[in-house]
């Protein structure tokens, strides 16, 4: 049952576009756009670690629908001064697909979303999610804009030690971009699976970052991300907080 529940996460998150393409004859805006980042942070002294951050963003973009496709990972290893042995003191992935259908005011649409996180140290084997729900672009200008996604969902979880879960939660998301200038760029991404029971997890990610541009398809990037989980297991902290700078190259 538990590769099952991995797998219709996937499923559920292409399931819109492969029918929509089967049917409908479409004119690509923008068949592929991709952005890379990666970043190597090592430290010497009294500390001794080196972490490895990487990220890639996948989207399409066609006449009746788009999709977005993530992959996140974070992985660190160290030891302190006297210790002789390396640990690995951090390991994440973190997947997510949604596919939005495109409804006919600009800037609308309906989603079906699905993620997997597998955070080693948190506790949990692994936390999925799969959302369905609306879309929309709060405002616009010419230098920023303001979108979110909101409706209704499920969480499956399973923890270390074989415990498994789930419940309907409400997955709700925001995206802010400015436009600093030219050649640099402010984000702001929150979102959260709140849990409709109170005795159960809400999970909530916040990503803020400024990013400058050193030629057209590659650029520096400063960002701090936050996920935070109301329940936590044993003696686990509910925030987690990472700082990196990476480069991002985009095609």
């Amino acid at each position: 049952m538990e590769p099952i529940k991995r797998v219709v996460l996937a499923a559920l998150a292409c399931y819109v576009p492969v029918i929509y393409a089967a049917d409908t004859p479409f004119t690509p805006l923008e068949p592929l756009s991709a952005e890379l980042e990666l970043g190597v942070i090592a430290i010497t002294g009294n500390t001794e670690s080196t972490a490895v951050k990487a990220k890639a963003t996948i989207k399409q973009d066609f006449e009746a629908w788009k999709a977005k496709y993530q992959i996140d990972t974070l992985y660190k290893r160290g030891k302190n001064e006297g210790e002789t042995d390396t640990r690995t003191t951090a390991q994440k992935l973190f997947l997510s697909a949604q596919s939005d259908y495109k409804l006919s005011s600009e800037n609308t649409s309906v989603f079906i979303y699905g993620s997997y996180t597998d955070d080693r140290f948190s506790g949990y084997e692994y936390q999925n999610t799969v959302s369905v729900g609306y879309s929309a672009r709060l405002f616009a200008s010419d230098s920023s804009f303001l979108d979110y996604s909101i409706g209704p969902g499920y969480s499956f979880t399973k923890t270390d030690k074989g415990d498994e879960d789930e419940t309907a939660i409400m997955h709700v998301e925001l995206q802010y971009e400015y436009k600093i200038s030219p050649n640099a760029t402010f984000q702001q991404a929150l979102s959260t699976e709140a849990a409709l029971q109170s005795d159960k997890n809400t999970r909530s990610k916040s990503e803020t970052s400024v990013s400058v541009k050193l030629r057209d398809d590659l650029s520096m990037k400063a960002s701090y991300s936050l996920t935070h989980n109301s329940q936590v297991l044993d003696d686990k902290k509910n925030t987690d907080g990472t700082t990196s700078i990476i480069f991002a190259y985009t095609f």
